[in-house]
């Protein structure tokens, strides 16, 4: 009858083991839930920074394009002084004429790189360039282009006449 009272020590010893037990599964359960909060977390922050990222290297490749577009300019306009007396009229022509077009069709390149740079990332912290700026500033470029290509056909031109 004693025996009913006060259980085996095996058996006690059995619930110590499963008391213990069960207090370590509740704080590896804490850890696992404090680390998927953290990976969670790093998760969340890298595809910001993946974002932000994406915004940085479309603004690099629209520097890129008008960076592009206004060397091009400067080569159409240059070649015709360099190149006097060293080529054919019409060709210095032609070279400067194509440099100027190249240059608009960058300008314009660059804007519509901007526009339509292909799947949506997710949402980032900084601010994209505004729209009605690049379209402004590069629809400003192109007239500039377009002018320095006339003046450059209205102008004399070496080997020509007028």
């Amino acid at each position: 009858m004693n025996e009913s009272r006060h259980p085996p020590s095996d058996i006690r010893d059995t619930q110590r083991q499963v008391a213990a037990n069960a207090e370590s599964i509740k704080q590896s359960a804490q850890q696992v839930e404090k680390s998927a909060d953290a990976t969670h977390r790093s998760a969340d922050l890298t595809t910001l920074l993946a974002a932000d990222r994406t915004v940085l290297a479309a603004e690099r490749t629209y520097a890129a394009w008008v960076r592009t577009g206004l060397a091009a300019l400067a080569s159409g306009v240059g070649a015709r002084t360099l190149l006097q007396g060293l080529l054919p009229g019409w060709l210095i022509a032609t070279a400067a004429t194509l440099l100027a077009l190249f240059s608009a069709f960058c300008f314009i390149a660059a804007v519509w790189r901007e526009l339509k740079p292909g799947a949506p990332p997710p949402p980032p912290h900084l601010r994209r360039l505004p729209t009605s700026l690049l379209v402004i500033v590069n629809g400003l470029l192109v007239i500039v282009a377009l002018a320095a290509l006339a003046g450059m056909w209205l102008g004399a031109w070496p080997g020509r006449s007028g």
